[in-house]
């Protein structure tokens, strides 16, 4: 192997190979507590130390760099003290996770490490939105994201790096090409010769490099690192390497043909840069001895510290309460001037304000720049806010997505528009598995709000009429918000903003010009998990939200004999549970109505907890009017028979006659 020392000193030559050497002693160690049964699992990263090393010295400390879980090096490079991070690896309850997620499943703003999910390529997409931060606020940084040559074949992989090229984003996209994903050679996993090949196809450049040489790897980082912090543009890096272990240390390697082993074996980033360095003068076996000495020391006895830490205690509020980042909702009460708007002019007047009083603020979505969005709500956008803020994107969902979890995590709030809510689908990993887990894990805030424009009524069919809101609503983590009235719509929507908290925004596309309502001037916020009542009855109560509030009141109005309670839950998670047991309480009977189809709608969970909660004061069984369980058809007749509107007289009938 040849080393290029270019104009380093023998003092900085022995500082990168001091960064070297700990971690490969560390992975030893694993090695030795792992057969010793007092660890369970490791993936190690023995033979790849140099990619690791080496990319995180060429980046600036206070640079996010977003590892996998083979890189070990970066997390040491940043000086992460070892005890630390064993007791996050052993889940103890000072371990970064406090115990809720392994290995290096975690992020810290105190070293600028974002760590991945079990997904891989979702968190390229995080690096994108990072970088977009510091692009937008004029900052000469780079973002490293890392990946493996398995997870280039991941949807996450495309959409992420076409973002980055198309925004010029300063993203160093890393792909350790190890050989193997697990069991997978590459030749089952692509077809081209060399990944970095595939940079030509997004008009970026691409750079392959010697993964175990340490000084090639700094060396070329470190150029690039200087190049795109002044010249804004991401960059692929392939750096070759060989996984000299296991996927994890219980699969084993019996898939990997010998040679390979012994090739490899000769190609070991440590002992090579060792023996340049002993060639050159700068290294003896005396000072070797005693490093490895002093770090061996170290690391049992950091190691045995961290054994001896807490383990997690078990405390259901705290784990409840943790899925959330803390927020104090402070009411802005609505001025008294008021206006006639239109539903959508509401959430479109709600945008604006947020984007004056917020400017960390970005709008992201397909065609809501100058064109102004699908439905034209933030036409004009552009000229007042700038295309900085207000951004075409490419159509690629979970991008997105996880481009509003990275600028909230780099310090800005993301709303990311779906042209059609039934379109999240194709970004669903990002919201429930980023977005809803990131708090709970490691106590990042994600600060986006995901308006879905969403339902039925249009004649729009399967694709473009779904109310999925069933979906997110049992996944902790989300806030659901799905208000039926101009002024719910401005108020929850800036509510919705100023949560550093993910929300899920459902606005009705029926309701967005068929509607109108006085709604206030200016900045005004309403309370996310409160319901409105909006009639008081004694025959029974209608529960229901969005486009069923507007079925009930019309149905009341043509049924004015009908003496019922009428309650919008207004939001889904958190639901205002004191209103529906008060309701309950004075009426006795309960009807459940949403547009969503019957099975596993809302309305379940609604009629479970109602059935726990307040079984003692129900006069008849609690019943559910939903729409039918197919999907959505376009003819009108047929969709007219699928929405539970068709079904509302029937279903009041049987619960009064009961």
């Amino acid at each position: 192997m040849q080393f290029d020392r270019q104009q380093k000193t023998d003092s900085e030559l022995l500082a990168i190979y001091k960064r070297l050497v700990f971690p490969r002693l560390v992975e030893e160690k694993m090695l030795i507590l792992l057969r010793q049964g007092r660890i369970g699992k490791w993936f190690s990263g023995i033979g790849q130390e140099a990619i690791a090393v080496g990319s995180t010295l060429a980046m600036q400390n206070d640079e996010y760099i977003l590892p996998m879980h083979r890189n070990l090096g970066v997390f040491t490079t940043r000086d992460i003290p070892l005890k630390k991070l064993m007791a996050q690896w052993q889940g103890k309850l000072t371990g970064f996770t406090k115990g809720r997620d392994r290995s290096f499943h975690f992020g810290t703003q105190d070293y600028k490490i974002i760590g991945m999910i079990s997904h891989l390529g979702p968190q390229m997409a995080l690096a994108d939105g990072i970088a977009l931060a510091d692009t937008i606020a004029e900052k000469q940084k780079a973002t490293l994201v890392f990946t493996g040559e398995g997870a280039t074949s991941e949807g996450d992989f495309h959409e992420a790096i076409n973002v980055a090229a198309v925004w010029n984003l300063p993203v160093i996209f890393l792909i350790e090409n190890n050989g193997y994903g697990l069991s997978t050679p590459t030749n089952e996993q692509y077809k081209c010769k060399h990944l970095v090949d595939r940079a030509i196809g997004y008009g970026i450049e691409g750079v392959q490099l010697d993964g175990n040489n340490i000084l090639e790897v700094y060396d070329k980082l470190s150029a690039i690192t200087k190049d795109i912090r002044r010249n804004p543009r991401p960059v692929m890096v392939e750096c070759l390497t060989f996984r000299m272990r296991g996927h994890e240390e219980a699969s084993g390697t019996k898939y990997v043909p010998p040679h390979l082993f012994e090739e490899w074996a000769a190609k070991d980033p440590v002992k090579n840069f060792e023996y340049f360095l002993l060639q050159e003068g700068t290294l003896n076996q005396s000072i070797i001895e005693t490093l490895k000495q002093e770090y061996k020391k170290q690391i049992d006895h950091e190691v045995e510290i961290a054994f001896n830490e807490p383990e997690p205690t078990v405390d259901e509020a705290i784990e409840l309460a943790d899925m959330y980042h803390p927020h104090v909702f402070k009411e802005v009460k609505p001025a008294e001037q008021r206006t006639e708007k239109r539903y959508i002019d509401a959430i479109s007047d709600g945008l604006k304000e947020a984007m004056i009083r917020h400017q960390n603020l970005v709008l992201m979505g397909q065609d809501i720049a100058e064109y102004g969005g699908a439905f034209k709500i933030t036409d004009g956008f552009v000229d007042t806010f700038g295309k900085a803020r207000v951004r075409n994107t490419p159509i690629c969902e979970s991008a997105i997505v996880g481009a509003g979890l990275g600028l909230s995590i780099n310090g800005y709030k993301a709303m990311v528009e779906m042209q059609f809510a039934d379109f999240v689908s194709v970004g669903f990993n990002q919201i429930v598995n980023n977005l809803a887990k990131t708090h709970y894990r490691w106590g990042e805030k994600a600060d986006v709000v995901i308006r879905m424009p969403t339902g039925a009524g249009t004649g729009a069919g399967p694709f473009h009429s779904q109310s999925n809101e069933a979906w997110f609503t049992k996944t902790p983590g989300l806030k659901i918000v799905y208000p039926a009235f101009p002024y719910d719509a401005k108020g929850l929507l800036l509510a919705a903003i100023e949560d550093p908290n993910p929300v899920i925004y459902f606005e009705h596309k029926y309701l967005y010009r068929s509607l109108s309502g006085q709604v206030p001037e200016g900045y005004y916020t309403l309370e996310i998990g409160k319901a409105n009542t909006l009639k008081h009855g004694e025959q029974f109560s209608i529960i229901t939200y969005g486009l069923g509030v507007h079925w009930a009141l019309d149905y009341l109005k043509q049924h004015p004999d009908i003496d019922a309670t009428l309650v919008d839950l207004v939001s889904l998670q958190p639901w205002d549970q004191a209103t529906v047991m008060e309701v309950v309480k004075r009426t006795g009977r309960v009807l459940i109505l949403h547009e969503d189809t019957l099975t596993n709608g809302f309305g379940a969970e609604l009629a479970a907890w109602i059935g726990e909660h307040c079984f003692q004061y129900l006069d008849a069984p609690i019943m559910r009017c939903a729409s039918l369980d197919t999907a959505i058809p376009m003819s009108k007749a047929l969709e007219d028979n699928f929405l539970a509107k068709s079904k509302l007289h029937q279903a009041v009938n049987q619960l009064i006659n009961y």
